[in-house]
């Protein structure tokens, strides 16, 4: 059976569960970054490329703090936004918060990302690898910045956080924020395509 993907950037309105047909497995992706949303998609393609899907972007609150700086409440905000999203949509299939956070140790700062998947009522969790931030970016966490807008002062880009991140950056676009969170999707994934193990 062929595999048909539908990506929905577009569509604000998902009142309407019926709009595009009811065979599709609706996915509904706790954020508007075009990143985040593409990093999802693709992990659902590569994980259940016999299953159809539509993807549907949602703006909800996380729960913690604009800039988590913990390993702890990065998760809890991911499972915050999978929650919120499934409170405000409840005719999806599955549900995907994923939020970014810093671990502090002495001077250094790492950054990574929690991945949360939530499907009747089961969650699948996963994190992405870590990296440390330079020292610039980390002096301006310190006073206050997220790391999206330090990026951005100290590469002297504009939204990075949509576009390629701090990975994507540092790395010369090697592993860029699509890919990053990508891996981690389809390992948070892994409980729905091994049900009966789970």
């Amino acid at each position: 059976m062929q595999t048909h993907y539908k990506n929905y950037l577009s569509c604000c309105d998902i009142s309407n569960e019926h709009q595009y047909g009811s065979t599709m497995k609706k996915v509904v992706i706790a954020s508007k970054n075009p990143v985040k949303i593409q990093a999802v998609r693709k992990g659902f393609q590569q994980m259940f490329p016999d299953q159809e899907f539509e993807f549907t972007g949602l703006s909800v609150d996380s729960g913690v703090s604009d800039q988590p700086m913990s390993d702890e409440e990065t998760l809890e905000g991911a499972k915050n936004r999978a929650d919120n999203a499934s409170q405000q949509v409840t005719y999806a299939e599955f549900y995907v918060g994923i939020e970014g956070g810093i671990d502090v140790s002495g001077e250094e700062m790492t950054a990574f990302a929690w991945i949360a998947i939530k499907s009747t009522g089961q969650y699948g969790k996963s994190r992405t690898g870590t990296f440390t931030l330079p020292k610039p970016v980390v002096k301006l966490i310190h006073e206050g910045k997220e790391l999206g807008e330090a990026d951005d002062i100290v590469f002297d880009r504009t939204n990075s956080k949509q576009k390629s991140g701090a990975v994507g950056i540092l790395t010369g676009n090697v592993i860029d924020r699509t890919s990053y969170y990508t891996e981690a999707v389809i390992l948070a994934a892994i409980p729905f395509k091994n049900k009966d193990i789970y």
